[in-house]
């Protein structure tokens, strides 16, 4: 979770969709700011225990204890007196987010079944660790309904750690995994719902701007004038996604759309088990996990900083992500999008500061803000966040070249050492 949201001042007054993973970017259009939702907190541990038994758990449920500080589901861990079963996970989903929570389950069984197969095939001895599983009920589903709530329930992952630190070593980790897992589902895209239509849609960003500010209900829109027609300047070269999508030319992945360092689980030794909150998968187009990671990782200063002469687009954190993405994706990317990834990289500043002055320019109802300029400089951040970025397009680029013509080399490298018996062979009959 970025800094912008803080778990000890969130009013219930405001709406949960705004806290869905990294939904700082792209939660759903529709929010409605004056939802009120609270968690309850206060199920008794016969309760727990009723919703665990609808679960095929295998060993004696010995405690229920609360699991992690997530602001979205409310997660416990389920310990087993057995030493030979595993302890699991419960989780309440929040449906008030995800509406149809059919959908959800069936994307999230749908990706770890898949992945779970292509590890057997593999001939993988630590599957459960190596992709999540989740429980079934009684009644053969992933969830169960408890007249309240939505639960579900998955294997505990033991001796595992999550990382919170962006560093080029976990940029690294985080591009190789997150392309690993796009790579492993690029042939299901059409098995999956989009649980959150129109996730990181750039032109939906740009009419909702565009009617807010013709609209103009608190009076704010003259005091922006200049930086709204330095926004649109860059309008339709950053709605080149949709419009290449429209043309047949890009098709939809299925991705996580919550690329986040901490989205990853690791062994002790520091090697990446799997990656973890799965319920923003869907199909999106290829720029969304690529560009949302670097619009986090990359900047150099806080997202509402107004220290904008300290921003920077850190390329480092884009060598090391791009190189890990590159190493796993390039296997299912075409040319096209890897030609795309500086665009991605340019796109989610440009379209967040694009949502921030929408917020501004409505009132203030989407995100938080502690003072009345707060959406604004938030905007102004991201920003400057996309004119690094953009120039840095150059350098970007080469990096990739780079990339791909040293990939090439290699490969072509290894498809020469396979032949190295045969080339033997037929130099040895030339010598005769």
């Amino acid at each position: 979770m970025s800094q912008l949201h803080q778990p000890s001042k969130i009013p219930i007054s405001w709406c949960t969709s705004c806290f869905v993973g990294a939904l700082e970017t792209s939660a759903p259009p529709n929010c409605t700011p004056n939802y009120k939702y609270k968690s309850n907190q206060n199920k008794t541990m016969n309760n727990l225990n009723n919703i665990t038994s609808k679960f095929l758990i295998e060993g004696t449920v010995s405690d229920i204890k609360p699991l992690g500080n997530g602001l979205i589901n409310d997660t416990y861990r389920i310990q087993t007196a057995e030493n030979n079963r595993p302890d699991y996970v419960l989780q309440r989903i929040n449906h008030h987010i995800f509406t149809d929570v059919d959908l959800l389950q069936h994307n999230v069984e749908t990706v770890t079944n898949h992945i779970r197969e292509q590890l057997k095939a593999e001939g993988a001895d630590d599957i459960d660790r190596r992709v999540l599983r989740f429980v079934p009920t009684t009644d053969g589903k992933t969830y169960h309904f408890d007249g309240e709530s939505y639960w579900r329930v998955s294997i505990f992952i033991s001796d595992a750690v999550t990382m919170d630190a962006v560093t080029p070593e976990s940029s690294y980790d985080a591009g190789k995994a997150f392309g690993d897992f796009e790579a492993r589902l690029a042939d299901i895209a059409d098995q999956l719902g989009e649980t959150i239509p129109d996730f990181h849609n750039m032109c939906l960003r740009r009419d909702q701007l565009r009617k807010v500010y013709a609209e103009d209900p608190v009076g704010r829109a003259e005091s922006v004038k200049q930086f709204v027609e330095e926004i649109e300047a860059y309008m339709d070269e950053m709605c080149l996604g949709e419009r290449l999508l429209a043309e047949g030319k890009l098709q939809k992945r299925v991705c996580h759309c919550d690329t986040k360092v901490n989205n990853m689980m690791f062994d002790k030794q520091g090697k990446v088990l799997c990656v973890i909150d799965l319920d923003t998968v869907m199909p999106s187009l290829f720029v969304s996990d690529y560009g949302d990671f670097l619009r986090t990782a990359a900047n150099t200063i806080a997202e509402d900083s107004p220290e904008y002469d300290k921003i920077d687009f850190r390329m480092d954190i884009f060598e090391a992500f791009t190189r890990g993405y590159l190493e796993s994706a390039q296997r299912f990317l075409t040319p096209l999008e890897v030609s795309l990834l500086p665009y991605a990289a340019e796109l989610f500043p440009y379209m967040q500061c694009v949502r921030f002055l929408w917020d501004y320019l409505s009132g203030d109802h989407y995100w938080k803000c502690q003072y009345a300029e707060h959406n604004l400089t938030r905007a102004r951040n991201q920003w400057h966040l996309f004119l690094k970025a953009k120039a840095h397009e150059a350098e970007m680029k080469r990096f990739i070249d780079n990339l791909i013509r040293a990939s090439n080399q290699w490969h072509l490298f290894l498809k020469v050492k396979a032949h190295e018996a045969e080339m033997n062979r037929f130099i040895e009959e030339l010598k005769k």
